[in-house]
C-alpha cells in the first residue's frame, strides 16, 4: 500500500489556490475553488484573512476551525508547481 506524502509546508497563493511542498520534494498548487463554491464545510474559506489562516497539520492541511482536506487529494489532484 503507498503512503500519501505528508504536506511539510503550504503559502496561499490567492483566493483559492495554495501551494503545497510535501515531503517527498514535490511542489504542487492545489485549487480550492470547487470546495469553496460547492461545499458549506468550507464556507468560512471565502474570507480571505481565514483562508490566509491555513497550515500543515498531520499529513495535510488545516484552518483553525478545522477545515482540511483529504492528504490524497492534496497530493493526487493538484497539479505540479513547476509547470
Amino acid at each position: 500500500m503507498e503512503v500519501t506524502p505528508r504536506v511539510k509546508e503550504v503559502r496561499v497563493l490567492d483566493n483559492t489556490h495554495i501551494y503545497l511542498k510535501f515531503a517527498d520534494g514535490k511542489e504542487k498548487i492545489y485549487d480550492m475553488r470547487e470546495l469553496i463554491e460547492k461545499n458549506q464545510f468550507y464556507m468560512k474559506l471565502k474570507n480571505k484573512e481565514y483562508f490566509n489562516q491555513v497550515a500543515p497539520r498531520g499529513t495535510s492541511i488545516e484552518w483553525p476551525d478545522g477545515e482540511d482536506v483529504c492528504p490524497e487529494n492534496l497530493y493526487y489532484d493538484s497539479l505540479d508547481f513547476n509547470n
